[in-house]
């Protein structure tokens, strides 16, 4: 990090200053990617902050309007790389709508299931990363001790560990292999243990409570106005789950809870996402006791042409509403395609929650909004 004085008159010197800016980033672990915070600072008190972004932009967007539907899938598997899969599915689940294609009962409950898998891996990570960020190095080799049971089971699936793709336009690709059921159901078993053990060396530790409890507090009011979504908005006392209020795939057959915070502090965000975790092993329990025999795959035409008109499809990606929206001319190419990333959003509420704050709380609400560049900037 660089320290450059702020000097307010051609008089001032380093040592008379109140004020100093401070750039965090952006190759700091703890801005969790490419992120540079520009930080101004009363001593130790940040009395405002700005956030630099772009240093990963891709250009994708752009990419997408020179690219055949089918070709642009993998694409979104690199927007918010630690889940792929739900990006995939938001993808193609927005192309099935604007097609009107009904999708297999058993391809919507296979998507679930790996979905769900995916948020718990998401939820890992970043439940690892957060607690290193604060210091606790024990939980973070523990989380990825669970997250790597998830990523040998996307490998036998998808061949892949992190850029997960297996979804296709009307349904999936393949079948789930021989022993899926069997594996996904072992690690359920199990991860309710795991999570206590977290719980345990956490919830009632006096260090992590002096670094979440009352630390990067936002109203409800003010959650709803920045447009927050997921844990953040959540952690507000916010009801809103886009798997709840807008169902996709087989949600609407499954029952689950959803989580609410009371302070909107660092604090709750945390528990918000523990008991994600286990509402999302429970979900893809039932999916498992539910799973139908059938096709996997819907009849779609051989070359996808997509009616003209617009249309915005939202899913609920392990960060928040991950949302896109779709411009069609009625070509094989689409006109525009817009991704609404819950990362980007849930950033624009960092000032709001750290002035005021010191620079250790900086870290700590960063890593409680568990943004991923990919998806920030695109």
């Amino acid at each position: 990090m660089n320290a450059v004085p702020l000097v307010t008159n051609e008089t001032e010197t380093l040592f008379d200053s109140d004020e100093m800016v401070l750039s965090m980033g952006p190759q700091h672990p703890s801005t969790h990617g490419v992120l540079r915070v520009v930080l101004k600072l009363d001593g130790e008190r940040v009395i405002d902050l700005d956030c630099d972004i772009g240093y990963l932009h891709r250009g994708a967007e752009k990419i997408f309007e020179n690219r055949l539907y089918p070709m642009i899938a993998p694409y979104f598997d690199r927007l918010d790389y630690i889940a792929a899969v739900s990006n995939g599915l938001l993808y193609v689940g927005t192309i099935e709508r604007a097609m009107k294609i009904e999708i297999p009962p058993r391809a919507q409950y296979l998507r679930v299931i790996l979905t769900e898998l995916n948020r718990l891996a998401s939820h890992l990570l970043w439940l690892a990363t957060h607690a290193l960020d604060i210091g606790g190095f024990t939980v973070f080799l523990w989380a990825f001790r669970e997250r790597e049971e998830i990523l040998k089971i996307f490998e036998c699936f998808f061949g892949a560990r992190l850029t997960c793709h297996a979804f296709r336009i009307g349904g999936m690709s393949y079948d789930a292999y021989d022993g899926f059921e069997a594996q996904v159901r072992a690690f359920c078993d199990t991860f309710p243990a795991r999570l206590e053990e977290y719980e345990t060396m956490l919830n009632e530790n006096r260090i992590w409570l002096g670094r979440t409890v009352g630390v990067g507090v936002i109203t409800a009011a003010d959650a709803i106005s920045l447009g927050l979504s997921g844990a953040p908005l959540r952690g507000s006392g916010v009801d809103y789950d886009v798997r709840k209020t807008d169902p996709y795939e087989c949600y609407a057959d499954l029952d689950f809870d959803i989580p609410l915070g009371e302070n909107g502090d660092t604090f709750d965000r945390y528990l918000i996402r523990m008991e994600e975790m286990r509402q999302s092993r429970r979900l893809v329990m039932q999916a498992l006791d539910k799973l139908p025999g059938g096709p996997i795959m819907a009849k779609v035409p051989k070359v996808i042409k997509v009616p003209p008109g617009e249309l915005y499809h939202s899913i609920e990606a392990p960060k928040g509403e991950l949302g896109l929206y779709l411009v069609s001319d009625g070509g094989t190419k689409p006109y525009r395609l817009r991704v609404r990333p819950p990362s980007f959003i849930n950033l624009g509420a960092l000032r709001k929650m750290a002035v005021g704050s010191l620079v250790s709380d900086v870290v700590a609400v960063i890593g409680s909004l568990d943004i991923v560049l990919g998806e920030i900037d695109r």
